[in-house]
C-alpha cells in the first residue's frame, strides 16, 4: 500500500511507520519536528522526512491510507488536504484493527501495569521461538521495532491505552480492537484532561470489556475492586479467568515465586510486577504456552524500558528510573523498592511532568504516594505548568496534597541536580520516577553516582 503519516515522529507512529515499511509498505510522512530516537530510526530505514513542516502539496489521490497521529491538529494541512480528496483517514488504532482483522487479537489494558505485561508475553513468546504480530509501549531487548506487522502470524498481541485514538475520533484506543482474548490489570483514575470524573473513566474500561467478541476471553485482576466489578458485572457473552498475585517470598534482596516445580528466582520485584507476571501466564496459556514452559522463558525477564529498570548497581548501591506518574503507580513503585531492600535507605524522587499531575485539583491524589522512602523529593517546572496552560502550582500545595512534613521540592533543574549529586548514597536504593526527565537530567551521567 501507499501510506503517509501525519505527525511520523510520535513513539507509537514511527514505529508502525518502519513496521510497514518492512512489511513492503510504500511509507511517506511529516511532522512539525521530531526528536531522537524517533529521528535516528526513521532516518535509519529512509523515513525520515526531508524538511520539517507540514505540505499538502504531499497529500495526492494516489495515497491509499492516511494515518494521523495525536500530535497534529483539526486544522492540520495536510489532513485538511486529505478529507478534501475524500481519502481514508486512519488513526492509528483503527489502522491496527484493519491489519489484524483475521487475526485472533490479544488485548492487554488497565492503567498500568499493561506495557510490562505485553512485555512479559512477548518475552516468553520470543524464547520459545512463537512468532506473532505486536504492539507495544516500550522499547525491548530483542525485538528491533515495538511494531510488528505480517500477512501470516496467526495472533497479535495489543497494548491497549484508553487515551484518545486521534484528534478526529475521540475515542479511547482499546475501544477499537474488539479483542478474542483480553486482559484487565487495574483501575486508578488518569488522564483527567479527557476523563473528568472517576465514574467516566472507568465507564472506558465496561465499554473495552463489552467490546470483546462474544465467547472471548477475559483475564482480570481479581484483587483490583474496580476491575473485579467492570469484569464481573459485565454481561457480554465472555469466559472470565481471575488471578492474583502468586505465593512469593525475598530473600537476600532476590524475589521467589514459589512454583510446583520448586522456588523460582525472578529479575522482577515487586506486588505489581508479580500480578503482572500471573496475568501475563493465563494470557500465555490461552496462546499455547504451558505452565512450565511459562516459568522456564519468565525467568530470564528483567523488565520494560523505564518500567522499574535498573540503571547501575553496586553492592552497596541501586538505581532504578521508572515511568511512575500517577499517584498508584507511584505509591506501588515506592513500596517495592522498600519491601525488596528493607535494609537501606530508598531515596524517591518524583517529577510531576504530566497534565494530570500538574493540576492543582488532582494534586490530592498523591497523598501518601511516598510514604514508603525514607526520603522524598518532588520535582516540578512551573514553566511546563505554563505550557500546559494550567493553574499555577505552588511548593505549599505540592507539600499539602503529599502529607509529608519532611518531602523536599524543587522547581529548579539544576538544584535538583546538585542535590542529587550531593547524597551519600551507601547502602541506598535510589528510584527516579517520571515521564520526563528532571528537566534535562542525564541518565548517563546520573551512573557514575555508584
Amino acid at each position: 500500500m501507499n501510506i503517509h503519516f501525519i505527525a511520523i515522529g510520535g513513539s507509537a507512529m514511527h514505529n508502525l511507520a518502519i513496521a510497514l515499511h518492512q512489511k513492503g509498505d510504500q511509507v511517506s510522512g511529516s511532522d512539525d519536528t521530531i526528536h531522537d530516537p524517533s529521528k535516528s530510526r526513521l532516518e535509519k530505514y529512509g523515513l525520515l522526512p526531508k524538511e520539517f513542516g507540514w505540505f499538502p502539496e504531499k497529500i495526492s489521490a494516489d495515497l491509499e491510507v492516511i494515518i494521523l497521529g495525536m500530535h497534529a491538529k483539526k486544522d492540520n494541512p495536510e489532513l485538511l488536504r486529505a478529507q478534501e480528496l475524500g481519502l481514508k483517514i486512519y488513526s492509528y488504532p483503527e489502522f491496527l484493527f484493519e491489519q489484524s482483522k483475521d487475526k485472533t487479537r490479544v488485548v492487554i489494558g488497565g492503567s498500568h501495569g499493561k506495557t510490562t505485561i505485553t512485555s512479559m508475553i512477548l518475552h516468553v513468546l520470543n524464547y520459545h521461538e512463537k512468532e506473532v504480530d505486536y504492539m507495544v509501549g516500550a522499547q525491548l531487548d530483542g525485538f528491533e521495532t515495538m511494531v510488528h506487522l505480517t500477512n501470516e502470524n496467526d495472533f497479535i498481541v495489543l497494548e491497549g491505552d484508553e487515551y484518545l485514538s486521534s484528534p478526529i475520533d475521540m475515542r479511547p484506543k482499546f475501544h477499537l480492537y474488539k479483542p478474542n482474548i483480553a486482559l484487565l490489570s487495574g483501575i486508578a483514575w488518569d488522564h483527567i484532561n479527557v476523563f473528568p470524573t472517576f465514574d467516566n473513566y472507568i465507564e472506558q474500561f465496561k465499554i473495552f470489556t463489552d467490546s470483546m467478541v462474544h465467547g472471548g476471553s477475559m483475564v482480570y485482576n481479581i484483587e483490583d475492586a474496580h476491575v473485579k466489578d467492570v469484569v464481573e458485572s459485565s454481561e457480554n457473552h465472555i469466559k472470565k479467568y481471575p488471578y492474583k498475585t502468586p505465593e512469593h517470598f525475598i530473600e537476600n534482596g532476590i524475589t521467589y515465586l514459589e512454583t510446583a516445580e520448586g522456588d523460582l528466582p525472578l529479575e522482577i520485584f515487586g506486588k505489581h510486577n508479580l500480578e503482572n507476571l500471573a496475568g501475563a501466564k493465563w494470557i500465555c496459556q490461552h496462546m499455547g504456552v504451558d505452565e512450565d514452559d511459562f516459568y522456564e522463558a519468565i525467568a530470564g525477564f528483567s523488565g520494560a524500558s523505564m518500567r522499574l529498570e535498573k540503571i547501575i548497581e553496586n553492592p552497596s548501591t541501586v538505581i532504578f528510573k521508572d515511568f511512575a506518574h500517577s499517584p498508584s503507580k507511584v505509591a506501588a513503585t515506592t513500596k517495592a523498592v522498600k519491601e525488596q531492600y528493607t535494609e537501606r535507605t530508598v531515596l524517591a524522587c518524583l517529577e510531576l511532568h504530566t497534565y494530570s499531575s500538574l493540576n492543582a485539583e488532582f494534586l490530592a491524589e498523591y497523598k501518601g504516594a511516598l510514604d514508603f522512602a525514607d526520603k522524598a523529593v518532588v520535582f516540578y517546572s512551573p514553566h511546563a505548568v505554563k505550557i500546559k496552560q494550567l493553574e499555577e502550582v505552588t511548593a505549599a500545595q505540592i507539600a499539602n496534597a503529599f502529607q509529608r512534613d519532611d518531602l523536599i521540592i524543587y522547581t529548579n533543574p539544576q538544584e535538583f541536580k546538585d542535590f542529587l549529586f550531593s547524597q551519600n548514597l551507601e547502602k541506598s536504593a535510589v528510584v527516579l520516577m517520571s515521564s520526563g526527565n528532571y528537566g534535562g537530567l542525564d541518565f548517563e551521567e546520573v551512573k557514575r553516582l555508584v
